[in-house]
């Protein structure tokens, strides 16, 4: 009688149950985590807006089909033993395209190296089944189990074909942030959108410009927008002239909201101003206008004009205040004298500790550690 067959059948039981959950924990993470908000905007865009992706039905889905995908791969390669990862191999090729998705996805599609790569990691991947199958036969386990050789030689190949995965995907992380945020300002969830990466300096056009949105739709552009990293001129405001640009968000709620659609293209400044002109501005597009003053650092015009929206005391929005105690220091002749109490001796100690550093570095650090929420830091350290 043979003994060892029962053995064996449990031994690759095992082994097929690891590679199964560790590959379908790992997809569904992969996609309802790290992934979601990337293909919903490309599910946005490659459909002209007419579907909605969802996040965990779409991973599931996926991870489904994948899966099934894995098993017709074993159906015809057989591999068992110390190879049988590479039946996965398909199926994570094809979550690494999926999510590979460039930032330019929303001026054109491409397929980028993959028209290329793909066929030659096919290959490779039937060389490498051709050679499994040949030695398979002659094969051998002394051990069986979770921690048996054979499982551990196939995990270290799920390993470095999910690595493979993780390098592959867009990773980008001002692109997630702004993919998120936009899925968060679809849902009208405007502290969502704040929150994400509100903790990190990198940005960019795109992601300021629906910070700012989100920022005054909670009423507080004035009060928080340099609590966020600012980069480039006001021109980056709003998508009037392609110097930032919206994934799936709406551009014309972005435009109803401030007051009019503009009919033309043009600088973010001369829009705002021309719609105040026509009276066609709501409030939230003078907050716009202050700041976009202050992000082009042109505090004389930002002096001149806030007295005609704002009343100048110490309800003013933080920014505002921190701006027009700058601007006093700064000018002998000022057009407007602005003094508040708390800030005038917050302003002192800046301009010491600033004293106290002489290295450009060392002094940008301890300022940037101590003052990088304020205007004052974005005024003197971050270039334009």
């Amino acid at each position: 009688m043979n003994y060892n067959r029962p053995v064996k059948n449990d031994s690759t039981m095992v082994l097929f149950t690891v590679c199964a959950v560790v590959f379908v924990a790992f997809s569904f993470l992969w996609l309802y985590f790290f992934q979601a908000d990337l293909l919903s905007v490309s599910q946005h865009l490659l459909s002209g807006g007419k579907t909605h992706y969802n996040r965990t039905v779409g991973a599931v889905i996926i991870t489904g089909v994948l899966w099934l995908l894995q098993i017709g791969v074993y159906s015809l390669t057989r591999l068992r033993k110390y190879s049988h990862a590479l039946t996965y191999f398909p199926s994570l090729l094809l979550l690494a395209i999926m999510t590979s998705v460039g930032q330019d996805i929303d001026r054109h599609f491409s397929f980028g190296p993959w028209y290329w790569l793909l066929p030659l990691l096919m290959v490779l991947w039937g060389v490498g089944i051709w050679f499994a199958r040949s030695v398979q036969p002659y094969e051998t386990s002394a051990s069986s189990g979770l921690f048996s050789r054979p499982v551990w030689v196939n995990m270290l190949m799920m390993a470095l074909m999910m690595f493979g995965v993780a390098i592959a995907g867009n990773t980008n992380a001002v692109f997630h942030y702004r993919t998120h945020v936009e899925t968060a300002l679809m849902e009208h969830n405007y502290d969502e959108a704040l929150r994400v990466g509100q903790k990190s300096l990198e940005t960019d056009e795109s992601l300021m410009m629906v910070r700012m949105y989100a920022l005054s739709r909670k009423e507080q552009l004035g009060e928080r927008l340099f609590s966020y990293p600012v980069v480039n001129t006001s021109d980056a405001m709003l998508p009037t002239n392609n110097e930032a640009r919206l994934l799936k968000y709406p551009v014309d709620s972005i435009y109803r909201y401030l007051g009019a659609i503009p009919r033309r293209s043009m600088r973010p400044m001369d829009y705002l101003a021309a719609i105040i002109r026509s009276g066609q501005a709501k409030p939230a597009a003078v907050d716009y206008l202050l700041c976009g003053y202050l992000i082009d650092k042109n505090l004389d015009q930002f002096a001149g004009e806030i007295g005609r929206y704002y009343k100048v005391n110490d309800s003013l929005p933080r920014h505002y205040r921190e701006a027009l105690v700058l601007y006093t220091h700064q000018r002998s002749n000022p057009v407007l004298v602005y003094h508040d109490a708390v800030l005038d001796v917050d302003y002192e100690d800046y301009k010491q500790l600033e004293a106290a550093y002489e290295p450009l570095n060392e002094r940008k650090g301890k300022m940037l550690e101590r003052y990088a929420n304020s205007y004052w830091y974005y005024y003197f350290y971050v270039e334009r």
